[in-house]
C-alpha cells in the first residue's frame, strides 16, 4: 500500500516539475536558471520512480 502511494506521489511531483518547467520556458528570460533546475528535479524524480518500480516488481509487491 505504501509503495503505491509513494509511486503516485513521485509521479505527481514529476508532472508538477514538468508544468513548472513549461511555465519557466514561456515566461522567464534567457538568463534564468529555473528551467534547468526544473529539469534536474524531473530527472531525479524519474530515477527515483524507476527505482521504486524496479523494487516493487522484484520484491513482488507490484504485480
Amino acid at each position: 500500500m505504501w509503495l503505491k502511494l509513494l509511486i503516485a506521489l513521485v509521479f505527481i511531483g514529476m508532472v508538477a516539475s514538468l508544468a513548472a518547467g513549461a511555465g519557466f520556458l514561456l515566461h522567464d528570460d534567457s538568463a534564468s536558471r529555473r528551467l534547468i533546475t526544473s529539469l534536474k528535479w524531473r530527472i531525479a524524480l524519474g530515477c527515483v520512480l524507476m527505482g521504486l518500480l524496479l523494487f516493487g516488481f522484484l520484491s513482488g509487491k507490484l504485480g
